[in-house]
């Protein structure tokens, strides 16, 4: 006879039962009702609070325990014997076979034959075992196991449970490949002589253990460590082989610590067969109010280069509470880029440095802001590296620069203004520039009156821009100072006419949108004026509405111009989504520019070039853009870009572009792509991208990018490779060719095989893809965490 606080459970499962029988016999008529009536709404699942994940701890150890079997013996408060279909369940665990001994004093359960465990989702099998199930210690006897948190499983001589977080596997193995049928064989496998397994700590840890791969032992492992779940967890992570041209054969074998939960580090040995060993680390801070990266690495006697490298990339952002009243917090921010030598950037093209990163800014500054007001103060360094085929002028340094603003939009219910003051020392090596070294002081104020409706806009609109320069030595023409001020006045405003139509059978809102600016500003000579910022826009259609074609502040170009453009969308009438986009913009001048940059081309008086451009984006699988600028004098586009994307699917992309420029004597072709192999010869279910199929056969896909240039009548950027996916581990193989000057490519081989809830073993080529194919997906994205209730038994 059992105790009856052991029994007690069986009452309450009892009332459960019984009231699941009314809820059924409730919902049969409502069935009925919806047979009848085929337009009801079907019954759905729905979400309860009765089922949580986590069961409080105390409640956990004071739960009793229900019991069922063919046949039930024992003496009342000592011992219980099930026989035939035994179970001992409580919540969080149920302990099922042939045979069930349970001590009540000592709180110990004894299984034997076709033994069956589940706790939370894990199951176990084994011969027998034994269990005191408050404490969950015990063991199992030739188990077989599968875990909820990775679908990782295998089999044992024997298996120790410590504690609920923690077991010992004895002669085991373990993978992530789905089982099969009869004769199946995982893909890879971790045979280990001892497997310790923590699900606090998210850590797996093998001693005396060997990966193999399709039968295959690729790597001896004395002692590793892998994690159970997406965590992070502290130890030595995979190696990683890479080949290039410029560095060889690259072996790293990183080392991960996981400091703290919002702070971690990476230190990266690497010997590369060319140069030498390289030694890199990695620390990142998650904190309160602050956050940040370091990266640095030292590549002592680098046997190519014949000296030592070394580069540092730290970034940091934070608040800094001063605990002054009325104050508040001051932004920090501080970015560090420097490298040794001018070659770094060709050299070490795997630590992320794109091949175009010549300019490398080092700076620190402080922000404020409150209501209206801000106020900022930096310093920023550049370090140039220079290549003798491609010289470069080294933009200045600004050490420092002040800035204060205060702006205000809608004041007294009509008026837009603003008003931003700066101070800048400019400073650089005068023979690299062969300019002198500057003070300057500018104030810009605006102030606008806007009328906005439905049916359109109207912003006239006046600026006052005045600067002043102190130079180091004086200008050519004499004078080591210069003040300018000048006003800017511009009027826009365009209207908005909507209609209501139907193309294809989709209803939709067609939109026509005339739009009409003007702007003056008188002409200043400012030719003997030193250029230290400002830039000429780029010809295109947002610049063309810029009151000033220069960015920067060291120069205001003289305007007597009228700008004019229409556009007409198509917009989805349920959503607003724009279906298509047609647009054209155009400037006529009254008079001929006068303000340029030194060795700039004024625009000259009548009408300038057209800018054109279209885009379709029909269904969420294609997607179509053009632009073009075309010169109505010569006949002809001088530049123009068109590119289309069809993305039907997960893992199915493909990208072409085209893109000339007739000034520059450029000419190229750019296609990139990601796509399943097999779906070029056979029909797959739907719902199987990105994940094996079942049986056990995996997916192939292409990935890669081309860019030609037909000048040049070569390949300028190539990225070629495939991807397997077989559901527990991904094999990559890319090939890439990376043009690093006009005369000299980067070229390199990645090899990677994902092991799904284990390691990467070779080089990473995912920051290649993700640089260079257009919205390429990873094939394996993170995923939540599945409930408990997946396995219940």
């Amino acid at each position: 006879m059992l105790s009856a606080r052991r029994l007690a459970p069986l009452a309450s499962a009892a009332a459960v039962l019984l009231s699941g029988a009314a809820l059924a016999q409730e919902a049969a008529p409502a069935a009925a009702g919806a047979a009848d009536h085929p337009a009801a709404a079907p019954l759905a699942l729905q979400a309860t609070p009765l089922l949580t994940e986590a069961l409080p701890s105390r409640a956990e150890d004071a739960s009793p325990l229900s019991v069922r079997a063919d046949r039930v013996s024992g003496r009342a408060g000592l011992e219980t014997v099930l026989e035939g279909h035994a179970e001992l369940r409580r919540p969080g665990l149920v302990l099922q076979a042939d045979r069930l001994e349970y001590d009540h004093v000592g709180d110990i359960a004894r299984g034997q034959g076709q033994l069956r465990l589940n706790r939370a989702g894990n199951r176990y099998t084994g011969t027998e075992g034994q269990m005191q199930v408050d404490a969950f210690e015990g063991f199992v006897l030739q188990p077989t196991y599968q875990f909820l948190a990775n679908g990782a499983h295998g089999q044992a001589e024997r298996i120790d449970f410590l504690d609920p977080d923690r077991a010992v596997i004895h002669q085991g193995d373990y993978t992530t490949c789905r089982r099969g049928g009869p004769g199946w064989a995982p893909d890879w496998l971790l045979r280990a002589d001892r497997l310790e397994l923590d699900q606090a700590d998210d850590t797996g840890r093998a001693q005396g253990a060997v990966l193999e791969f399709k039968g295959v032992p690729i790597l001896p492992l004395p002692a590793m460590s892998f994690p159970l779940s997406a965590q992070r967890k502290s130890g030595w992570l995979p190696p990683t082989i890479g080949l290039d041209n410029t560095s060889g054969l690259n072996l790293a074998v990183p080392y991960y610590w996981n400091i703290a939960p919002h702070r971690d580090a990476t230190f990266t040995p690497a010997l590369m067969t060319k140069r030498g060993l390289d030694l890199a680390a990695q620390f990142r801070y998650l904190e309160d109010h602050y956050q940040g990266e370091i990266n640095a690495n030292v590549l002592p006697g680098d046997r190519l280069r014949h000296r030592t490298r070394w580069g540092l990339f730290t970034r940091h952002h934070g608040a800094w509470h001063t605990g002054w009243r009325g104050v508040g917090a001051l932004g920090l921010h501080l970015n560090i880029n420097r490298v040794s030598d001018d070659d770094y950037w060709r050299d070490f093209t795997h630590r992320g440095m794109a091949l175009t990163t010549r300019l490398l800014a080092t700076e620190g500054g402080l922000h404020w802001g409150r209501g209206d007001f801000s106020l900022s103060a930096r310093a920023l360094k550049w370090q140039t590296l220079q290549d003798a085929a491609a010289p470069i002028v080294p933009p200045y340094d600004r050490l420092p620069q002040l800035t204060g603003r205060w702006a205000r939009t809608n004041a007294a219910g009509t008026l837009d203004y603003a008003v931003e003051a700066d101070f800048t020392r400019f400073r650089a090596l005068a023979a690299l520039t062969g300019q002198p070294n500057a003070d300057r002081a500018f104030v810009h104020a605006q102030i606008a009156r806007p009328w906005t409706a439905p049916w359109g806009f109207f912003t006239p609109r006046l600026q006052w821009h005045a600067s002043h320069y102190r130079f180091d030595r004086a200008l050519a023409g004499g004078g080591a100072s210069y003040s300018r001020a000048l006003p800017t006045v511009s009027l826009d405003g365009g209207l908005v006419f909507e209609r209501d139509t139907r193309y294809f059978g989709r209803a939709l809102r067609q939109t026509l949108e005339p739009r009409l600016m003007y702007v003056y500003t008188p002409y200043r000579d400012q030719s003997r004026l030193p250029n230290y910022d400002s830039g000429l826009y780029d010809f295109n259609f947002a610049t063309l509405w810029a009151a000033n074609a220069f960015a920067g502040h060291d120069r205001v170009v003289d305007n007597n111009l009228v700008t004019f453009g229409l556009t007409s969308r198509l917009l989805d009438a349920a959503t607003g989504a724009e279906a298509v986009r047609l647009a054209l913009a155009q400037r006529y001048r009254f008079s001929p520019q006068r303000v340029t940059l030194p060795g700039g081309m004024p625009a000259g008086k009548g009408l300038s070039d057209v800018m054109l451009g279209a885009g379709i984006n029909w269904s969420p699988r294609w997607a179509f853009d053009a632009v073009a600028q075309y010169n109505l004098k010569t006949n002809q586009s001088t530049r123009a870009t068109v590119a289309a994307r069809y993305t039907p699917g997960d893992y199915r992309t493909l990208s072409l572009a085209y893109r000339r420029e007739r000034d520059l004597n450029t000419q190229q072709f750019d296609m990139g792509w990601q796509w399943p192999l097999d779906a070029l010869w056979r029909r797959q279910q739907a719902g199987s991208s990105g994940t094996a199929c079942h049986g056990g056969h995996g997916r192939w896909y292409s990935v890669g990018r081309l860019n030609y240039s037909v000048p040049d009548r070569k390949l300028v950027d190539a990225v070629l490779g495939v991807e397997y996916d077989a559901g527990c581990w991904i094999g990559r193989l890319v090939a890439s060719r990376l043009q690093s000057t006009t005369t000299s490519s980067n070229k390199s081989l990645m090899f990677q095989l994902e092991f799904r809830g284990l390691a990467r073993l070779g080089n990473n080529p995912l920051h290649t893809l993700r640089n260079n194919i257009p919205h390429y997906q990873l094939l394996r994205e993170e995923t939540v965490s599945p409930s408990r209730f997946t396995h219940y038994d």
